[in-house]
């Protein structure tokens, strides 16, 4: 069966997006930067061998960047995020044997590591990308795991420590990924990364 890259994103609305990063850079700034972590999201997808699932967080957008021949159009549902998670990965199941799904925060991912997140899965029933500040950028499963996604402190540092709590508490065998960045506040973007991110695009 073929692998499954579910690729979370947000309507790129001004004052909707990077809201964090919007508090000192203003809204104009953090749309542009949004933009191009969009840019850098659907490049990397692009590269990586799967079905791939753009669920967009507001309205489904048939004609933008994202072509309908290589990206399949979904909308996210569910009161908070664990809840659009399960249910994207519901969606995902059992269209294919493995799923791996992103977000559009991290500048760092590239089709390397997403493409270990599926070979991880061979031997394991999670993988899991640790962001620095405590959350994932990166989940994989072989098969539905609900409980992946219920009392987890979303937005907080606690996300990864939660998630794996409850992986061993399932006895679920899990490998994590290289510890990566997000693109949340403007110091995320004063890191010699961050630099070298902006100057490129």
């Amino acid at each position: 069966m073929n692998n499954a890259l579910i690729i979370f994103i947000k309507n790129p609305h001004p004052g909707k997006v990077k809201t964090r990063l919007a508090e000192t850079m203003g809204d104009a700034s953090a749309l542009h930067i949004y933009k191009q972590l969009l840019k850098h999201t659907r490049n990397i997808s692009l590269a990586v061998h799967a079905e791939r699932f753009l669920f967009y967080d507001d309205c489904i957008v048939k004609e933008d960047e994202w072509q309908n021949e290589h990206f399949i159009k979904q909308l996210q549902t569910g009161n908070n995020l664990g809840e659009r998670m399960n249910n994207a990965f519901t969606y995902v199941f059992p269209q294919c044997g493995k799923a791996v799904i992103i977000g559009s925060d991290c500048f760092e991912l590239g089709p390397f590591i997403i493409n270990s997140a599926f070979k991880l899965l061979d031997n394991n029933d999670a993988a899991i990308g640790p962001a620095k500040d405590g959350g994932y950028y990166l989940l994989g499963l072989k098969e539905i795991q609900p409980s992946l996604f219920e009392n987890i402190s979303w937005s907080t540092s606690q996300v990864l420590e939660q998630t794996m709590s409850i992986c061993q508490n399932l006895n679920l065998k899990y490998q994590l990924l290289p510890i990566l960045s997000d693109i949340d506040v403007e110091e995320d973007l004063n890191t010699e990364q961050g630099r070298s991110f902006l100057k490129n695009k």
